[in-house]
């Protein structure tokens, strides 16, 4: 038993060094943003090398078809959490209406206070990344990424950024903030790329 429960099968579903957890650990640089309800000041924008720059409010988000989708998530700090419910909006759903350019080969998020980390433009559209606003089943609470988060499942969590702003399509690849401060610039959990020297 597992705390009182059957112990989730974890054979091929955890990555090399890392902790299954049943909580959700809270880590982030910088403050949290605290929102007010009604989101009516919020936007997020779509920007760079693509044919139609956009800006959507939180309303209109609301307003693309929805996905449901369960995975696990692994930090780079050591914790893995398994079978993790999200809603929201696949990427490329969301930003087909932008049109990026062919010469788009990677995709930079911006995030609350000047966060940002970096992606390769098949790992931001792959099917399994979403932007999402519930997890398990309710919003998601400020601590998560309140309104907004990315989730990229396949890469270490700190790639699924919180409080995203802005998706910025560019051409060359660029560190992020934790990538700026030694973290790796793929981040691949089932490789250990934690650091720039892994």
């Amino acid at each position: 038993m597992y705390f009182g429960k059957s112990k989730p099968q974890t054979s091929g579903r955890v990555p090399p060094n890392q902790n299954v957890t049943t909580t959700f650990p809270v880590l982030h640089h910088g403050n949290v943003p605290y929102y007010k309800a009604d989101l009516s000041d919020w936007n997020l924008k779509i920007f760079g090398l693509v044919e139609c720059p956009i800006t959507y409010t939180f309303e209109k988000i609301l307003d693309f078809p929805s996905v449901m989708t369960k995975n696990d998530i692994h930090c780079v700090t050591g914790w893995s959490k398994l079978d993790n419910g999200w809603e929201g909006v696949s990427t490329e759903i969301l930003t087909k209406e932008a049109k990026p350019l062919a010469e788009a080969k990677h995709v930079i998020i911006h995030a609350e206070e000047g966060w940002t980390t970096n992606l390769p433009i098949q790992d931001f559209l792959h099917e399994t990344s979403l932007v999402a606003h519930s997890h398990n089943g309710n919003s998601l609470t400020p601590e998560h990424g309140y309104p907004l988060r990315l989730v990229v499942p396949h890469l270490y969590f700190w790639k699924s950024a919180k409080w995203i702003r802005a998706i910025e399509f560019v051409k060359e690849d660029k560190p992020g903030f934790w990538e700026k401060n030694g973290y790796h610039m793929y981040g691949n959990p089932w490789k250990e790329q934690r650091f720039t020297w892994d």
